[in-house]
């Protein structure tokens, strides 16, 4: 048994001497430079603002005018050639509302990089305290490997002299191995939660990075009526709403452009006209326009305005239910707060202090070892409880963000 905790043991830091020697020398990373970082690197941004060139080409698209078209014709009756040009002209601003409707569509195209730029966002901070929790995972998992290896001392000392039987010695023993195996795991979900940050910043796998801000930190976030106000202003789905809005204002102000058709000129030369009163070349000309008797776009104006009035009820809906998530993000911050300070000011002291007297007691012959192993999870099971609830009082925090629609620290 002794020589399977030693393999055990050896195996472990073996790994852990092998990946300190390939890693990278860590650079030091704040949130805030993770956060930058990931504002220009990140690849699902950069494909993001991609579609702002599409958005300017629309612009160049819907400036463009009509070509002329060229007609020639060949006859038997006279005059025999002619060759004459039509070019259509649009009148009552049409090109100018067609103009004015793709730069609001390019505005929505703003609005949406802007909830991608939101998402990312909450993604990296999600991401650079997620491997902050692994991190602290680790060590206390590294930590109770040396508890482990201080307790099976401890028993094995006791049996030299005669005070237990083999059995707690073999106990001890298992409860090293199982130490070792955890410490193993966590490894490697720290190296999982390492790469979905590199993934997020476009860095090199091999980048290793020395958080600097700690996973206990983050700025307080304004009062709720504040926080309320300012997310009704600035929410990402809000202001898409409110940019379609425009676009369906620009569509319709076009739809009643193109209720006045366009004028057709037509200008050109006819050839070779003999006979009396003929002609070898002379000029022609003709005006055309098309006749809006029939169709004048009423059902497109009919159903742009029914969708502003539909965009109109939809915005009030989401005011009111952004204001409900603000109210609950808020509030289901302060209580992971709350939850976080519970068990740093009270649960943690606690059940530590009831390990060391419980060690203590083991050693002096008073305790046997299932009282020792039991306090000893106890203070594995309050710690890990308390770093699960510090990531989720970040990623409340991160809701929160994403949900105001701006930055809070």
């Amino acid at each position: 048994m002794n020589r399977r905790v030693a393999i055990v043991a050896s195996i472990f830091f073996a790994i852990s001497i092998a990946d300190s020697a390939t890693a990278q020398q860590p650079q030091t990373l704040t949130l805030s430079e993770a956060l930058a970082r990931a504002e220009i690197q990140n690849l699902d941004l950069h494909a993001a603002r991609a579609q702002r060139a599409v958005a300017l080409a629309g612009v160049r698209i819907a400036g463009q005018r009509p070509n002329p078209t060229a007609f020639v014709s060949a006859l038997r009756d006279t005059p025999h050639e002619s060759l004459f040009f039509d070019q259509p002209i649009e009148i009552g601003g049409r090109r100018g509302k067609r103009i004015e409707l793709a730069k609001q569509e390019g505005a929505l195209t703003e609005s949406s990089i802007a909830r991608v730029e939101r998402q990312v966002r909450r993604e990296v901070r999600i991401a650079y305290f997620t491997l902050a929790f692994a991190r602290r995972v680790t060590a206390q998992k590294l930590e109770a490997t040396k508890l482990a290896a201080r307790l099976k001392e401890i028993a094995q000392a006791r049996f030299d002299s005669g005070d237990i039987a083999q059995l707690e010695v073999t106990q001890a023993e298992l409860e090293l191995s199982r130490a070792s195996a955890d410490a193993q795991v966590a490894k490697r979900e720290e190296d999982i939660a390492l790469s979905q940050l590199n993934v997020l910043l476009n860095a090199p796998a091999a980048t290793s990075w020395d958080l600097a801000s700690g996973l206990d930190s983050f700025a307080q976030p304004l009062s709720l009526e504040a926080l309320v106000s300012k997310a009704v202003d600035s929410n990402s789905e809000i202001t898409r709403l409110l940019q379609e809005t425009k676009v369906e204002e620009s569509r319709t102000g076009l739809l009643k452009a193109e209720r006045i058709p366009n004028l057709g000129v037509e200008f050109g030369v006819d050839f070779n006209s003999p006979g009396q009163g003929g002609f070898h070349e002379g000029g022609r000309g003709q005006i055309s326009m098309e006749l809006p008797i029939f169709t004048r776009n009423q059902g497109e104006i009919a159903q742009s305005t029914a969708t502003l009035r539909a965009l109109e009820q939809e915005i009030g809906a989401k005011r009111r239910a952004v204001a409900g998530q603000a109210e609950s993000a808020y509030y289901l911050l302060n209580a992971r707060e709350a939850e976080v300070n519970l068990y740093k000011q009270s649960l943690i002291p606690a059940t530590k202090r009831l390990e060391e007297l419980a060690e203590e007691s083991y050693k002096s012959g008073k305790a046997n070892i299932l009282t020792v192993l039991g306090a000893q999870r106890d203070v594995q099971h309050i710690e890990s409880e308390y770093l699960s609830s510090l990531l989720a009082m970040q990623t409340s925090f991160a809701d929160l963000e994403e949900i105001t629609g701006a930055p809070l620290d």
